[in-house]
């Protein structure tokens, strides 16, 4: 496990600190579980442009038209 030191304001920080609170999880587990939504945004970012540089515009443009049907 590492350890990380983070500069923020003192408001900031106890903002942070009465919302870990609130959500009864200590600060630490509150940062884990920020870190946690930010990575699984960038592997569904890079998933999408993976899939999205094997496809063609003409195929996605297709599909959409489809959906519109429905």
């Amino acid at each position: 496990m590492s350890t990380i030191t983070l500069r923020i304001p003192d408001a900031k920080h106890e903002r942070l600190k009465q919302y870990a609170k609130e959500q009864g999880v200590s600060l630490n587990k509150l940062f884990e579980e920020f870190a946690t939504v930010a990575l699984a945004q960038f592997d569904a970012k890079t998933r999408f442009e993976v899939k999205a540089a094997r496809g063609s515009a003409e195929n996605g443009l297709h599909l959409l038209d489809k959906l519109d049907s429905i």
